[in-house]
């Protein structure tokens, strides 16, 4: 997927915050450098976080049907595992075309009948295993029955008000991170990295954990 170009902040507000680097190499985190606009954009515009006080938010933008969300997953699950108490992750389905809006409000849906921690691997793979198709409403109405889910109370959950809010408020969440494709990782509503940036999914969690660093520093 092309990559849309990103804005950069400028010098003068970069070297006010807290990534701004001592040495024109870089700084090194676990035997890597990570450089603002090479491993990890900075925003120009700060986005609004939806992290409890005191946490610091890290966003996943995925597809569902991407290939290199479904690869990445096993890693990210691993990551997760070790989460700080400090950090408030949250996964946002994208929608860069219509094809993508039936698995983004099925994600939401799940969400909403808490059966996302037990659905969620399962839908990854009906696409990338099994090779089903949920990108028409009637497919993933039919996948969701099939897991035992009752029809009517999924259908009315995939319709209604709440979901088209949370689908609405991802598209918005975006479009401001200006997500050129996924898998891709927002840190504090302030800074982006993906496989592109980060050379690997993999490495991109480095450069996550050393962008939470340095959030850490800001708050002490």
């Amino acid at each position: 997927m092309k990559r849309r170009e990103f804005s950069l902040t400028s010098a003068s507000v970069l070297a006010g915050s807290a990534l701004a680097l001592a040495h024109a190499g870089g700084v090194q985190a676990q035997g890597q450098s990570f450089v603002a606009g090479k491993d990890f954009l900075v925003l120009d515009k700060a986005v609004p976080v939806d992290a409890p006080a005191g946490k610091i938010e890290v966003v996943e933008f995925f597809w569902y049907a991407c290939p290199h969300c479904f690869a990445f997953e096993p890693a990210l699950t691993a990551w997760l595992k070790k989460l700080p108490k400090d950090v408030a992750f949250r996964r946002v389905p994208v929608v860069f075309q219509d094809s993508f809006v039936p698995p983004q409000k099925l994600y939401y849906t799940l969400e909403a009948m808490g059966q996302l921690e037990a659905m969620h691997s399962k839908v990854f793979n009906a696409i990338h295993v099994e090779h089903q198709k949920l990108d028409k409403d009637a497919l993933v109405i039919d996948w969701a029955v099939k897991q035992g889910l009752d029809k009517a109370k999924f259908t009315e959950t995939y319709q209604s008000f709440s979901v088209s809010t949370k689908i609405r408020k991802a598209a918005q969440l975006q479009e401001a991170f200006q997500v050129a494709g996924v898998p891709a990782i927002g840190v504090a509503g302030k800074f982006y990295t993906d496989g592109s940036q980060a050379q690997s999914m993999e490495r991109g969690l480095l450069v996550v954990e050393f962008l939470l660093a340095q959030q850490r520093k800001v708050k002490a």
